[in-house]
């Protein structure tokens, strides 16, 4: 329902029909979480990746900064990288 308001579809709220605004951007939500009485360090129950349903960049770039071995994998696939003597040329 949200991304059909934000398309500027009809939805409905409370009931009612409203029409939705035409966004001319992505709209995105940053969230943080905070647990009390857990340590990350000693306690592992939470731990894992998390794949997104969707893109939430489309246009997202990124550059892996790191040694030899780092820089290797990300040549492998395909992301730009620099290696520790590359960022003491800049």
């Amino acid at each position: 329902a949200i991304r059909a308001y934000s398309a500027g579809d009809e939805v409905e709220m409370d009931g009612k029909q409203v029409k939705g605004k035409k966004r001319n951007f992505t709209e995105t939500i940053e969230a943080q979480y905070t647990l009390k009485n857990y340590d990350p360090v000693r306690d592992k129950r939470f731990s894992g990746t998390f794949k997104l349903p969707s893109v939430p960049r489309p246009n997202l770039k990124c550059c892996v900064l790191g040694n030899a071995a780092h820089c290797e994998q990300a040549d492998r696939i395909g992301i730009d990288h620099m290696s520790v003597e590359d960022l003491k040329k800049l």
